[in-house]
């Protein structure tokens, strides 16, 4: 997911998707644990988009913060 894209979306959606991921990142890593992860470049992957999240919410806070 682009950061134009998570910039579109309002906070709640950014917490949600940043729930969602963390997730999914969880799940990986419990496959990876039992040696069931099929592609284990995803973890790497959502980890990017964790951090996405996290920095779109950090500008939205100090863009609020600023006006």
């Amino acid at each position: 997911m682009k950061a134009s894209e998570l910039r579109e979306l309002t906070a709640e959606e950014l917490q949600q998707k940043l729930k969602d991921l963390k997730e999914e990142l969880f799940n990986l890593r419990f496959q990876l644990a039992i040696n069931q992860l099929e592609n284990p470049m995803r973890i790497s992957a959502v980890k990017k988009d964790i951090a996405r999240v996290h920095t779109v919410l950090t500008q939205m806070e100090k863009n609020s913060a600023d006006a």
